[in-house]
């Protein structure tokens, strides 16, 4: 489904960013420079509707991308001490921003999460039966989570927002305590779960042709396939350091270490490879943008 950005025909592509201080905006805004797109970070609020208005009018751009969003630090238990402001931010911001683009004629590119599933007896666990993105979130284990299922929701019903479920994302960068695997080689032990993942290097530059094309609705923006926990750590000992060890425990074990239940699941890219037929799968994306770029002994 496509929205017609006003303007975006007859004036050159302009984005304003949301997100400038997190990981994924930070991106953005340097994909844009290599590509030679003008954008500008927005400096309102998205808890403030006159900040965020103010932006648009001073702009003026031909799409919008939301990078910004609560999602805790360290980690998503934050959020569960930390409601309030978590509401503020990713239900009633998120809306501000999505219902000010509408009223402008502008696509609202949405960074959102797939972490709002989990497998089920219609999708159990090594099936290969992934959720779709027509699906209803079944996992609420998080106050976050629980959130970013409910302003989905909210937003499918506005016909100029593109939604993009982003699921434990992963760069080339490794040093980025952010980045899925860097978190996961620094945890004391992991559980072992097959999940679906996103690998930005590969996925955020077609975030941007998704926007040249004027792109909406929901997109599982996940990698085809998944790739487990230990196969991502055996990736990074045969290529990165062949010394690397790791631990697993289950999910019961992990249980009495965090606050709140992750959600592990696997999304169905169909209807993003259709768009993007040379999207990789998961775990030839892992090797080509992450793993050989960092390569530092010969692959086992």
């Amino acid at each position: 489904m496509g929205f017609p950005a006003n303007g975006s025909s007859e004036k050159p592509l302009k984005f304003l960013i949301y997100g400038r201080t997190g990981w994924i905006g930070g991106l953005l805004g340097k994909l844009c420079e290599s590509q030679g797109i003008d954008y500008v970070y927005g400096s309102g609020r998205l808890e403030n509707r006159s900040s965020l208005d103010s932006d648009l009018v001073s702009i003026n751009p031909t799409h919008v991308f939301n990078a910004a969003g609560v999602t805790g630090r360290p980690n998503v238990d934050w959020c569960e001490s930390h409601k309030v402001e978590t509401i503020r931010t990713n239900v009633v911001g998120t809306l501000t921003l999505a219902d000010l683009c509408r009223d402008r004629g502008l696509i609202l590119i949405n960074y959102a999460t797939g972490c709002i599933f989990e497998y089920d007896s219609a999708h159990p666990l090594g099936s290969g039966v992934g959720f779709k993105e027509e699906d209803i979130p079944n996992f609420i284990g998080s106050f976050y989570s629980k959130t970013k299922a409910m302003v989905e929701d909210l937003l499918n019903n506005y016909e100029n927002v593109c939604t993009l479920r982003v699921r434990m994302p992963i760069s080339s960068d490794l040093t980025n305590p952010r980045n899925f695997i860097t978190k996961i080689t620094r945890y004391e032990k992991v559980v072992d779960i097959p999940n679906s993942m996103t690998i930005l290097d590969e996925l955020l530059p077609i975030s941007i042709d998704m926007a040249k094309r004027n792109l909406t609705g929901i997109y599982n923006f996940t990698n085809p396939g998944v790739v487990s926990h230990n196969e991502i750590l055996e990736m990074y000992r045969d290529y990165i350091d062949p010394n690397f060890t790791w631990k697993n425990f289950n999910l019961e074990e992990q249980a009495k270490v965090i606050v709140a239940p992750r959600s592990n699941n696997e999304l169905d890219a169909t209807k993003l490879k259709q768009e993007f037929p040379e999207l990789l799968s998961i775990k030839e994306s892992l090797i080509k943008y992450v793993f050989k770029p960092n390569q530092k002994t010969p692959a086992a």
